[in-house]
C-alpha cells in the first residue's frame, strides 16, 4: 500500500491525460492520493478533481507564492470548499524565502491568518517551508492550533526535524531523498521515527531518480518508497504500509471514505 500524500494533479501539466495518470498510480499500487490546490481557481479545480476519482483526496489553501494576492473573497472561498466531503487538509501554506513571488510581510502575515483558518475547521495544515527554516518553526512554536500536519517536501536537517516532531508535525519526504549528496535528508530519514513519516511526489515537480528530468507523477512516489526503505533498513512493503497508515491518520482518509 503506498498514499502519494502530496501532489499537484490541479496543475495544467496534467490537463492533457489526468485520468491516464490516477490509472498508472492505482495500478501501481498507489491507493490514495491527496491533490493540494495552492490558489483560488487551483483549490476549485482540485475539489473537481477529488469528486471524480475515489482515490483522490484534496487540500486547499494559498501557497506563499500567491498570497499576495488575497483577499476577504479568497477565505471566503476556501472556507466553503473545506467542507467539501473530500477535503482532507488545509495546505499547502508557509514561506517561501527563496524566490519571494511575494513580499516576505505578506507571506508572513497571511500565513498565521490561514493557520488560524485550518484551526476554526479542524483540518491538518500541509506547510511548505524554502529557506525559511527559523521563521517557519517560530510562526509554528506560537501558533495555538492543535490540527497538526505535516512538513512538506522537508528540506530542513535533523535538528528542525526533530523540533517539528516534537511540535506534533509529520515529516514529509519527497523525490530529493533519491538524488545524490542528498545526505543532510538522509540523515534526517534514518532519524526520524517510521511511525512519523510521510511520502510525497509534490508532482509534477521534483522527480525522483530514475526519472528526474522527465514530469513527476503519483506513481514514481515507489521510488521514494524503496529510498526511504534502503536508508532505515526496512523493505519496501514496511515503508509503505506505514507511511500510508500515517497519511490516514494525519487526514482521517478512511473515515472520509467510509462515508462516500
Amino acid at each position: 500500500m503506498l498514499i502519494d500524500s502530496h501532489a499537484h494533479l490541479e496543475m495544467r501539466e496534467f490537463d492533457r491525460d489526468r485520468d491516464d495518470v490516477v490509472r498508472r498510480a492505482t495500478e501501481g499500487g498507489v491507493d490514495y492520493i491527496v491533490t493540494v490546490g495552492t490558489t483560488p481557481g487551483e483549490c476549485r479545480k482540485a475539489v473537481e478533481i477529488a469528486r471524480a476519482h475515489p482515490s483522490v483526496y484534496a487540500a486547499v489553501g494559498i501557497h506563499p507564492h500567491d498570497t499576495k494576492g488575497i483577499d476577504d473573497q479568497t477565505y471566503v472561498l476556501l472556507k466553503k470548499l473545506a467542507l467539501e466531503e473530500k477535503v482532507v487538509a488545509y495546505g499547502e501554506i508557509g514561506l517561501d524565502f527563496f524566490r519571494n513571488l511575494s513580499p516576505p510581510e505578506t507571506q508572513t502575515r497571511c500565513f498565521e491568518e490561514q493557520l488560524d483558518i485550518a484551526t476554526d475547521l479542524g483540518l491538518p495544515v500541509i506547510i511548505h517551508d524554502r529557506d525559511a527554516h527559523s521563521q517557519t518553526v517560530a510562526i509554528l512554536k506560537g501558533w495555538k492550533g492543535s490540527t497538526g500536519g505535516v512538513i512538506h517536501c522537508f528540506s530542513g536537517d535533523a535538528a528542525m526535524a526533530m523540533t517539528c516532531l516534537e511540535m506534533g508535525f509529520y515529516i514529509s519526504i519527497a523525490g530529493p531523498v533519491t538524488y545524490a549528496k542528498s545526505d543532510r535528508l538522509w540523515e534526517v530519514v534514518r532519524q526520524v521515527p517510521l511511525n512519523r513519516l510521510l511520502i510525497e511526489t509534490d508532482a509534477p515537480y521534483l522527480t525522483p531518480l530514475p526519472h528526474r528530468g522527465k514530469r513527476n507523477e503519483p506513481a514514481y512516489v515507489a521510488f521514494t518508497a524503496k529510498k526511504v526503505a534502503e536508508l532505515k533498513g526496512l523493505s519496501v512493503p514496511e515503508v509503505g504500509r506505514a507511511t500510508a497508515d500515517n497519511a490516514i491518520k494525519l487526514f482521517g482518509i478512511r473515515r472520509k471514505s467510509a462515508q462516500l
